[in-house]
């Protein structure tokens, strides 16, 4: 990769944890009237879209970091793809955290380098466990966001769109990287990601 990219991707970066996001299709739900909820749903609401934008930052740097070592300009451009759909669910997130009068994590531009690191690794090892990496890192937020539709309040209907969008396009990104020929995972990486997962999920939601 050219000093030029790095300086690109160094960038994104910055933007990624310190910038507002912007998107390019409409926020999912945007037409939808607020719903009446208590303070305990609104909380719990922000609570679970804080854990989501938190996670797209994740997904940021560990697309970037893949970025950084992929040897495959077919891979990169897949990864960048991806990349691309989730600035606009950064977007997509940021909109409804401040509807619901909340914060960002705090802990996001630690996250952010931990996962970015992942990244890295993931790329070094190879393009084939770099696709791998990515397909298991979209199936695990596709089964988060599946409990979140299950968690939300029933009636908050603009932050169920954006969760909904956000799972339609992981599925999309996960299915790309198993055609381009992502290796399945080994048992104990799988596991090892799923309980840093849980980890990231349950401080987030409140820091």
């Amino acid at each position: 990769m050219s000093f030029d990219n790095v300086i690109f991707e160094f960038d994104r970066a910055l933007r990624t944890v310190f910038a507002n996001s912007r998107s390019q299709r409409p926020v999912p739900g945007n037409d939808v009237p607020e719903a009446v909820m208590s303070a305990e749903e609104k909380a719990h609401a922000c609570g679970l879209m804080r854990v989501n934008h938190c996670g797209e930052i994740c997904a940021q740097a560990l697309y970037q970091g893949q970025v950084l070592t992929s040897r495959d300009a077919a891979v990169r451009d897949a990864l960048r793809g991806a990349a691309d759909e989730e600035t606009e669910h950064l977007a997509w997130t940021e909109q409804r955290i401040a509807e619901l009068n909340g914060r960002k994590s705090l802990l996001n531009p630690f996250l952010y380098l931990g996962a970015l690191t992942l990244g890295v690794v993931a790329g070094v090892l190879g393009d084939k466990w770099n696709l791998g990496f990515l397909a298991e890192t979209e199936r695990q937020v596709e089964a988060h966001l599946d409990s979140h539709l299950v968690s939300l309040p029933e009636q908050d209907l603009r932050s169920r769109h954006i969760v909904d969008q956000m799972r339609l396009d992981e599925i999309s990104h996960a299915e790309t990287a198993v055609r381009l020929g992502a290796a399945e995972l080994p048992p104990i990486a799988v596991k090892a990601m799923k309980l840093s997962a849980r980890l990231m999920t349950e401080t987030t939601y409140r820091i």
